[in-house]
């Protein structure tokens, strides 16, 4: 069993905030693979289905996004889920916006959602870092990733949300998830 946990934070004025681009993903691999509505468990908006004989457990915390680790203990508890079958999307400071990329555990990069994970879990997990850019000075990092995308961007975020979706069952099925998200962004860099 594999899950994937998109991170954010609940409440429809955070719809569209940088922060919550994780939350974006999960609802795009729902929505283009028809999965279903949400139930509410874990502290969370779950759903759980089989994607091609892959048993899938998808996860929006609804616990704000510092405490993200608290519903993902409970769901790995519960299933007795090794931490390795975890898949986290959440937004990255330090990546360019709209590039995308990979790493299995490491350091959490100040990502406040992934610090409660890592003391909640441990860190061998795989995360998919999504780049929202810097605002370029740190003062300024609350108000950034709490704000909008733009619609310029909004649209480019939907794009690559889209590739990840299309690409999912070969970004479960791979062990490398680095080498395989690179590969995927590779591809559509030569198609354009």
């Amino acid at each position: 069993m594999l899950a994937l946990v998109g991170l954010g934070n609940p409440g429809k004025k955070h719809n569209n905030n940088r922060h919550n681009v994780g939350f974006m993903a999960i609802d795009c691999i729902i929505e283009n693979y028809k999965l279903g509505a949400y139930k509410t468990k874990f502290q969370s908006k779950i759903i759980t289905k089989t994607l091609n004989n892959t048993p899938l457990i998808l996860l929006k915390p609804q616990t704000f996004m510092n405490l993200s680790g608290q519903s993902l203990n409970h769901l790995v508890k519960f299933y007795k889920l090794n931490i390795e079958n975890i898949i986290v999307f959440h937004d990255d400071l330090d990546l360019q916006f709209g590039v995308i990329k990979a790493k299995i555990g490491g350091s959490n990069g100040g990502h406040n959602g992934l610090s409660n994970i890592d003391s909640n879990i441990g860190t061998n997990y795989k995360r998919i870092r999504i780049g929202i850019g810097h605002p370029g000075n740190k003062n300024l990092v609350n108000n950034h990733v709490l704000s909008d995308f733009t619609k310029t961007e909004n649209n480019i975020i939907k794009q690559l949300l889209n590739l990840i979706s299309e690409n999912i069952e070969t970004i479960i099925k791979n062990k490398n998830i680095s080498e395989t998200i690179s590969e995927i962004f590779k591809t559509e860099e030569k198609k354009q």
